[in-house]
């Protein structure tokens, strides 16, 4: 199977730069895998088209301001993207806590080398007067522009917390426009911080929705995958049997398990909220559709001829061409159903990627 296999044409224009004004505001196109045909709705319908009984799961993942950047002490910025901490001090020069990072330019930063940190807004890059000098240090190059880095200074222990004060949102690189409201990158159940991207597909969902779920008897579950290079990176071979995915950290509860085998005892359908959701379910995934709890790492690749132990429903946004994402919903849906569908919402002129609609395949 090749990487061309999953290409597809999108007018420029049909990227969302911004989310829209409403969360509730998006459409929904609907696939119904028997049949392959295609009607259109709106996220707000989600309720009607579900059943009574049904389970919704969630990824409640938040994600980290994890775009920093750095000032080398020779003059030039760096760009850093923390994509998840290492468990302890990796080498003896190690003198704070230590991150998994993209680096750019990584190949202007040298092993060893200390950059100081600056706020993302101003182009000086220097250091705001009174403020403590915050450093992190490039411990080796990984590669790819990936790169082991440490923090250094006061205020560098609780890096979450710095992330905070100095980070920025980690955006894709085809939104090109400042996001005003941050918490518009987060879903409204983000409740356990760790993830450089957002589970897009649940940025559709208000409280109002939630609720409207509910009272259509519709159960709710959540898991958490922290989001990192795994579902982001391209894939840049030919052959997919080539590509391996980065391993992301994923955790599963009891409840979440239980809620699962409750869903197929009484006959309702599992409804994945986004690819990553349906990634640890199936990491997960016992005999009989049910699912074990647990935590852990995941670089499940999942691909077109894949049989599905657990999910029956998928909800997702659209992705980009020759993404392993997309590669995930043709393996659900079949290739040339979702390919056809996404023809018909170009010619619907539907809003495409992290800030775009949404697609239900039933």
């Amino acid at each position: 199977m090749q990487t061309s296999d999953f290409e597809y044409t999108l007018p420029e224009e049909l990227i969302a730069q911004t989310p829209p004004p409403r969360r509730s505001d998006a459409r929904l196109l609907v696939l119904r895998r028997c049949g392959g045909g295609v009607s259109h709705h709106s996220i707000g319908e989600l309720p009607q088209l579900l059943s009574g009984g049904d389970l919704a799961v969630f990824n409640d993942t938040r994600v980290l301001p994890a775009r920093l950047f750095g000032r080398r002490l020779s003059g030039g910025r760096v760009e850093l993207l923390l994509l998840h901490p290492l468990d302890g001090p990796r080498l003896a020069s190690a003198r704070g806590p230590v991150w998994r990072a993209l680096v750019r330019p990584a190949r202007r930063v040298r092993p060893d080398e200390a950059l100081c940190l600056v706020p993302p807004e101003g182009g000086t890059g220097e250091q705001i007067p009174g403020e403590p000098v915050r450093m992190v240090r490039l411990l080796r190059h990984l590669g790819a522009g990936e790169a082991e880095v440490c923090f250094e200074g006061p205020g560098t222990a609780d890096v979450p917390a710095l992330l905070r004060h100095l980070g920025q949102m980690p955006l894709p690189p085809y939104i090109r426009t400042r996001l005003r409201d941050a918490e518009r990158y987060q879903t409204v159940f983000a409740r356990h911080e760790g993830s450089a991207a957002a589970p897009t597909a649940g940025l559709h969902f208000t409280p109002e929705l939630l609720e409207a779920l509910d009272r259509a008897g519709v159960h709710r579950a959540c898991v958490t995958l922290h989001v990192g290079l795994g579902t982001f990176r391209p894939v840049a071979v030919d052959r997919l049997a080539d590509h391996r995915l980065h391993a992301e950290w994923f955790g599963l509860g009891a409840d979440t398990a239980r809620a699962v085998a409750e869903a197929r005892a009484r006959g309702g359908r599992v409804l994945a909220v986004g690819t990553t959701v349906v990634r640890t379910l199936e990491t997960q995934a016992g005999t009989g559709g049910l699912v074990q709890p647990g935590s852990g790492w995941t670089d499940l690749f999942i691909l077109p001829g894949r049989k599905f132990r657990v999910v029956d429903a998928l909800l997702t946004n659209f992705h980009l061409p020759r993404s392993t994402l997309l590669m995930l919903v043709c393996a659900f849906a079949g290739r040339e159903a979702v390919l056809a569908a996404y023809r018909e919402a170009v010619r619907q002129r539907y809003r495409f990627f992290s800030f775009g609609d949404a697609m239900l395949i039933l």
